[in-house]
This record gives structure tokens, sequence and C-alpha cells, in this order.
């Protein structure tokens, strides 16, 4: 099980990336919109553990007090070598980065962290869909040919227990 810390996007972003869920969906791809949870919505980790501590609520809330915060989202992208998630990468600045490392100091000690999600290994994206075979991602990437860089604001934050099935936030959205 894990527990995460996410970047929630503006409204603009948000429907921007749903909307290219649906187009996946509607093409008859792997895409997040299958994903019909009541907390399933666009996002980025910021990180990911095997448990966060009850006690960091407090300092995770101070050290994302500073949202919003400006962001880029990507054009589309993958990861993998066989299978293959498709994602929106956000640029990686300075800020984003800097917030990235205080959360996953201020969580906890990495406990059952992969390393691509350690400082200095992380990219931060949004993810479009996972598991697409090379094929998929050929007709996803037509699918979503117009998709181009945009900027917006990541304006809250919230955590999520995979095991409770549970998010609650630690900096609303304004």
């Amino acid at each position: 099980m894990v527990q995460t810390v996410e970047l929630l996007l503006d409204e603009a972003l948000e429907a921007q990336v749903l909307a290219q869920w649906r187009a996946l969906a509607d093409a008859g791809l792997p895409s997040q919109a299958l994903h019909t949870g009541p907390s399933n919505r666009p996002h980025v980790t910021l990180t990911a553990q095997a448990a966060i501590p009850a006690d960091r609520e407090r300092g995770l809330a101070d050290v994302l007090a500073g949202l919003p915060l400006g962001v880029r989202l990507g054009s589309v992208t993958c990861f993998g070598r066989d299978r293959y998630v498709l994602v929106r990468p956000l640029v990686a600045t300075v800020e984003l980065l800097q917030l990235q490392r205080h959360v996953f100091a201020v969580a906890g000690n990495g406990n059952g962290v992969r390393d691509l999600m350690r400082p200095g290994h992380w990219v931060p994206h949004v993810t479009l869909a996972h598991r697409m075979s090379a094929e998929q991602v050929g007709i996803a990437l037509a699918v979503l040919h117009g998709s181009e860089e945009t900027d917006g604001y990541a304006v809250s934050a919230r955590r999520w227990d995979s095991e409770a099935r549970r998010e609650w936030a630690l900096v609303a959205r304004e």
C-alpha cells in the first residue's frame, strides 16, 4: 500500500487533461478516464511512500502554503520499455523541484519509495494512460496530435491513502 502527496491543477489545465483522457477512451485506448473512482483526477505526485506519519500533516501544509505555483504542462510523451505509460510532463523548474524536495523530506524517510520518486530522480508528470503497447502509443499520439505546452498553475495539494482509499486536502483550491 502507498500514501502520496499530490499537486492538483487549475481548472483549465485539469479540463485539458480530462479531455485527453476522454479522447483516448473514445478511441478505444487505455486511459485514466476508465478509472472511475471518485478520487481519480489529473494530479502530479510529489512523493509516494509506504506510510506518511499523521504528525507530518502540518509540516506538509506549511511547505505547500505557497501555492499556487506556475507550471508548464509539456507535450505528450511516454515512459517505459515494453508496456508504456503515456504522460504530460511538467517542465521541471527550480521552484517545482525545490517543492518536491521539501515535500519528500517532510513526508518521512522515504520508506518504501521507488528510486524514481526520490529528489534528483523525480520526473514531474500527469498520467494519461497506463500499460500501452508501442502500437497503442502511436495511435494515441495521432489522437492527441494537437497537444502543445500549456501554462497554468498547481493550485492545491492533497493526500491519498491507497489502503483506506481516501483523499483529503492539504492546501485547498483557490
